[in-house]
């Protein structure tokens, strides 16, 4: 990638992030003069940035996706501890961004301790304004992901805790047990020597190829779900969060990569044209 691609994809980033705080700090407590949304806006990218120059200077990707999860766990308890009259709503929303956070961080920071290295970033970590790009892209992802969560945290108007807050609460603790399940199942099968070089079938992976992304993108919309009864004006751009994590997952980093790699590693062995025929690529189905 050029270093004039970089640079287009960290401004892009930069500006991306800013009209979706804008838009979210429509109806947001101030701190000062200050939005708190802006204000956490704009921490997603400065905590990235932060933790980027060491990284780069180490060459070093060991640290990025625990520091995903800070900065998930930075922007919620800034929202909780500058806004004003926190409800049962935001005070769920919040424990259950703080909850996940620290759940996936850990699991994804071990992961790549195990492993030794992570080899997305085998030649993105050599070039410094590529590696920017990279973290800069994880400061939107996270903005963008967790912007509804934020909504209702920082929201001036409150609502009582009714239908659509226990409706979604309900999808994230579903969503949230199936990413957590399909997560352990794999790691226990990839633990197993007598499983070496092999694709997992088994558990909830017998009902979906990816049952782990179904899991990531049911949470989020039960978030999104329990932010509609404080959207309005221009907030209602929060419900950016589940659609952007949909696409992310199913249309750029995650099961296209995934399916890639699998097809090149086994996309001759006649058991994984089995699985791929009958196992939905998501939405898990009981198999056949």
């Amino acid at each position: 990638m050029s270093s004039r691609n970089s640079i287009a994809g960290i401004l892009a980033s930069v500006v991306i992030g800013a009209l979706v705080a804008l838009a979210g700090s429509d109806g947001s407590v101030d701190v000062g003069s200050v939005p708190v949304f802006a204000l956490c806006g704009l921490l997603s990218f400065v905590v990235n940035w932060v933790v980027f120059v060491p990284s780069n200077i180490a060459k070093t990707e060991h640290y990025f996706d625990l520091t995903g999860s800070a900065t998930y766990l930075t922007l919620v308890v800034v929202a909780v501890a500058l806004s004003d009259d926190l409800d049962t709503r935001a005070v769920v929303v919040a424990l259950m961004v703080a909850v996940w956070a620290l759940r996936l961080g850990s699991f994804l920071f071990m992961r790549v301790r195990r492993a030794g290295k992570d080899g997305r970033f085998d030649a993105i970590k050599q070039d410094p304004l590529q590696f920017l790009m990279t973290w800069s892209l994880q400061g939107l992802w996270v903005l963008l992901t967790v912007a509804c969560a934020l909504a209702v945290i920082t929201g001036e108007e409150r609502e009582s805790f009714g239908a659509f807050a226990v409706v979604g609460a309900i999808i994230w603790v579903a969503g949230f047990a199936i990413e957590v399940v399909a997560d352990r199942q794999k790691s226990a099968f990839k633990a197993d020597p007598a499983n070496e070089g092999r694709f997992i079938t088994t558990g909830l992976w017998a009902w979906s190829r990816h049952p782990n992304y179904f899991g990531e993108i049911t949470l989020w919309t039960g978030i999104a779900v329990m932010a509609l009864p404080v959207l309005s004006g221009w907030r209602w751009v929060v419900l950016i969060s589940p659609v952007f994590v949909t696409l992310l997952l199913t249309r750029v980093s995650g099961i296209p990569m995934l399916e890639r790699r699998a097809a090149k590693r086994w996309g001759d062995d006649e058991a994984f044209q089995t699985y791929t025929r009958t196992t939905p690529v998501l939405i898990p189905r009981p198999p056949r």
